[in-house]
């Protein structure tokens, strides 16, 4: 667990270097260029620090909670297009943590919850974040679910108000705050 607050506090540090050396930004999205390194730096950390834990991220309720996170980051908006399938899933067997399990297996299961989403968007973010509020058993899984999602959502160097808003309902159904993740 040492390991995991440290690097937590690194991301805290992150965050109010960004936040007291550059300032916020009061643009319409709440984009702008200052926000943007920010969310983009806080992305890489993230990244850094799943990589770290991935001897310990192994378990089903990891897997199967991150693939609703993806499925939910990738319908936030009420929509998955096959690009952006195509996409998602490059993103998913392309990350480090998640080439623990068998790519079929993840390919299944975010297949699984998009059509879920797609088909009824509110029962399926409902199943979604019931699959994700498996991991909260667990403080360090149900973070790197968090910090999964903020890596798939921040690929693109863009985070939406959609992507936010589901992360954050993320957050509370693993009873993890949002503002440690900036959100």
């Amino acid at each position: 667990m040492a390991l995991f607050d440290r690097l937590k506090d690194q991301a805290k540090n992150l965050q109010q270097q960004a936040q007291s050396g550059r300032g916020t930004t009061t643009g319409g999205h709440g984009q702008g260029s200052s926000r943007g390194g920010s969310r983009a730096q806080l992305v890489g950390v993230l990244k850094t620090q799943l990589g770290s834990l991935k001897t310990e991220l192994k378990s089903g309720a990891y897997r199967d909670a991150s693939m609703a996170m993806c499925a939910l980051v990738a319908a936030a908006d009420g929509q998955v297009d096959a690009a952006e399938m195509q996409q998602m899933e490059s993103l998913i067997l392309g990350n480090e943590v998640l080439q623990n399990f068998p790519p079929e297996q993840l390919r299944t299961r975010f297949h699984k919850h998009v059509d879920q989403l797609t088909r009824n968007f509110p029962q399926g973010k409902a199943e979604a974040l019931q699959e994700i509020a498996k991991a909260a058993k667990k403080p360090t899984e149900a973070r790197a679910v968090i910090q999964t999602g903020i890596v798939i959502a921040g690929a693109d160097g863009h985070f939406s108000q959609a992507e936010q808003a589901v992360l954050r309902e993320a957050c509370t159904a693993l009873g993890v705050p949002p503002a440690e993740f900036q959100l």
